[in-house]
């Protein structure tokens, strides 16, 4: 199964208002591990930064003036996402921005139903406890300390470690089971029959004392006086 963690940088809250997406982030990972492959790029807004987005994320105008527009790099990001499952935390928000970029240079829009918004997950996992990225890495115990401001490639890693926790944790594909497609469940098919194990066969233990031991007991017992066994009261 192969999934991509995704995170993105935009210029405000809602691309309705004529934001934009200014960077992207995506981690992918396959049966669960992290392949170590990535894809991160910068765009050029067209439009200029508002201070309060600057102060989250650090990408300014100067910054921005040299990257590519959105259509530059679409096919190269297209070709990466493939048809993984997309997970990003408070996906509604990253995928508004990534759909409205992709209509503009005339592209499908990816549909929700891919999408796994990890945000939903910690809440119904910690019903009433914070689901931010920064509470669930603290919960988790993921290291965030080089995490000074929002970068979408950094938050996309953060994100990928609370993910393998909220779905499962470390233990997954450590071998306590057999992942191998041979043993995999498939809805509506008929289960395999476990074959028998042949082991060798073993005469019984003898557990009787022994006379030897019989006696030996007995003599212990007459050396105790007054034994509560022999009470009549």
């Amino acid at each position: 199964m192969r999934e991509i963690i995704f995170d993105t940088e935009t210029t405000g809250l809602s691309p309705d208002e004529g934001h934009r997406m200014v960077e992207i982030g995506c981690i992918e990972m396959v049966g669960r591990s992290l392949t170590g492959r990535t894809f991160h790029a910068y765009f050029n807004p067209e439009i200029p930064m508002p201070p309060e987005a600057e102060k989250v994320h650090g990408l300014g105008d100067a910054f921005l003036a040299d990257k590519p527009l959105f259509g530059a790099g679409v096919e190269d990001l297209l070709e990466f996402l493939g048809d993984a499952t997309l997970v990003a935390h408070n996906a509604g928000f990253d995928m508004r921005f990534l759909n409205a970029e992709l209509a503009m240079v005339g592209k499908p829009a990816i549909a929700m139903s891919r999408v796994i918004d990890t945000v939903a997950m910690a809440r119904a996992k910690f019903p009433g406890s914070p689901a931010s990225l920064d509470a669930l890495c603290k919960r988790f115990g993921v290291d965030r300390s080089h995490r000074v401001l929002h970068g979408a490639l950094l938050d996309a890693e953060l994100l990928a470690q609370v993910y393998i926790e909220l779905t499962g944790g470390r233990q997954i594909g450590l071998g306590l089971a057999d992942d191998s497609a041979e043993t995999a469940v498939v809805p509506g098919a008929r289960p395999r029959l476990i074959p028998s194990v042949q082991r060798p066969h073993r005469l019984p233990r003898p557990f009787a004392a022994s006379d030897e031991e019989l006696a030996a007991h007995a003599e212990f017992l007459g050396k105790i006086k007054q034994p509560l066994w022999l009470s009549t009261r």
